[in-house]
């Protein structure tokens, strides 16, 4: 069933507007649809559905590597990895089914307000299923790196297939030292730095190589958990953001942090872009450097995702930038909610999505049935049901 929102504040980059907000067939109407189900969202922000542009859906349940020296490039922490392939504890976790794997990666995602995500990875059939969590970079091409293993399609015949108005995304420059530092003059000497080359982690790069970037109309995803991570340090994001060419990414947990808002939260106490810009990163940035031209805003004929949280007063941004996921009241898909507080029960109801009760970190919510698979569910940390038997409170409902 088509919703409306009322009362609450609509936010984007530039600030935020009290609108009612349509969710009509899937989408943001211009006007409620002929039968929708009215939410008053007195005292609450909206926001657009978040872009994580950049993850490895299928190793979210791998255990890390142990604590370890700064790697001098991502090479070097393949090749130290190869060991950890051998621990009991990854044994057990890659003989996790892969279509298991790739939907508990989206649902860490969908659980932290991300709706959209660049999985960089071979598709996989479980990809295209229409309960998927999330929703997927399509139509896009991509390879892994310049070197190390011989893992996804050559870069040259990979760029050259991909159309030029489709990103096409490469780990480059991942690393600190002379290796990294050399790979983007490489990449161009391979006539595969265009408009459309989308440069994951970009660590090594220097100031020149950045030029580089924004004269060739390039981007870069930015995953700075990962980065300080694995390699102690990262780049820095202000000239690339002031340039419109930069977006946010988690990586998967194998080396990045919990989720997307961790990352958000982080970066907001490191202080090195302000709230705003964060905000932004994640949202309009994301999407125009990813070219999903109907993600990232709560406009007329955008799709229909948005996260919804309590407006706890002063900048909109701030009331997202610095959360944790279970402060989100609820996280909406194609114009549906997916996981949210008690009280939404009514919305779920009238739009028809059977629900399960879930803790998440401690917190109760109301989680979509197709998502709450119970060996699903057992695969991330902080996750569980709540046995019909003991959830005894009846929550009142959002109301009309």
């Amino acid at each position: 069933m088509d919703a409306t929102l009322s009362g609450a504040a609509l936010v984007t980059v530039a600030g935020a507007v009290r609108s009612p907000l349509h969710f009509v067939g899937g989408r943001i109407g211009a006007r409620a649809g002929k039968v929708g189900f009215p939410v008053d969202l007195r005292d609450h922000l909206v926001f657009p559905g978040l872009i994580n542009a950049h993850d490895h859906l299928q190793v979210n349940c791998v255990p890390p590597l142990g604590a370890t020296a700064p790697f001098p490039n991502s090479y070097a922490w393949i090749e130290a990895f190869q060991a950890h392939f051998t621990e009991p504890s990854v044994v057990d976790a890659l003989a996790i089914p892969k279509e298991r794997r790739m939907r508990h990666g989206a649902l860490k995602n969908l659980l932290a307000g991300v709706t959209c995500v660049a999985h960089h990875d071979p598709w996989h059939p479980a990809l295209d299923a229409a309960d998927f969590p999330v929703a997927l970079l399509r139509d896009h091409g991509w390879s892994y790196t310049l070197d190390g293993p011989a893992y996804g399609p050559p870069v040259q015949a990979s760029f050259a297939e991909t159309p030029s108005m489709h990103p096409w995304m490469i780990h480059l420059a991942e690393g600190t030292d002379a290796v990294a530092a050399a790979e983007l003059a490489r990449l161009d000497r391979l006539g595969c730095l265009a408009a459309n080359s989308v440069l994951v982690h970009g660590v090594g790069m220097g100031e020149q190589d950045i030029d580089r970037v924004i004269a060739a109309g390039a981007s870069v995803v930015w995953c700075p958990g990962s980065n300080r991570r694995l390699l102690g340090r990262t780049l820095d994001p202000r000239r690339l953001h002031a340039a419109g060419r930069l977006a946010l990414g988690s990586d998967s947990r194998l080396s990045g942090a919990r989720d997307l808002l961790e990352e958000l939260r982080m970066e907001d106490l490191l202080g090195t872009l302000d709230r705003r810009a964060l905000l932004d990163l994640a949202t309009e940035a994301g999407a125009r450097v990813l070219r999903l031209s109907r993600r990232g805003r709560l406009e007329h004929g955008f799709v229909g995702d948005a996260v919804i949280v309590e407006d706890r007063g002063g900048d909109e941004a701030d009331c997202l930038v610095g959360r944790r996921r279970a402060d989100l009241r609820a996280v909406i898909r194609d114009g549906v909610p997916r996981i949210a507080d008690p009280d939404f029960a009514g919305w779920f109801a009238a739009a028809g999505v059977e629900t399960v009760p879930v803790t998440l970190d401690g917190k109760e919510k109301l989680l979509a049935r197709e998502l709450a698979d119970p060996d699903l569910l057992a695969l991330e940390p902080g996750l569980e049901h709540v046995p019909l038997a003991t959830h005894e409170r009846q929550p009142a409902e959002i109301s009309p």
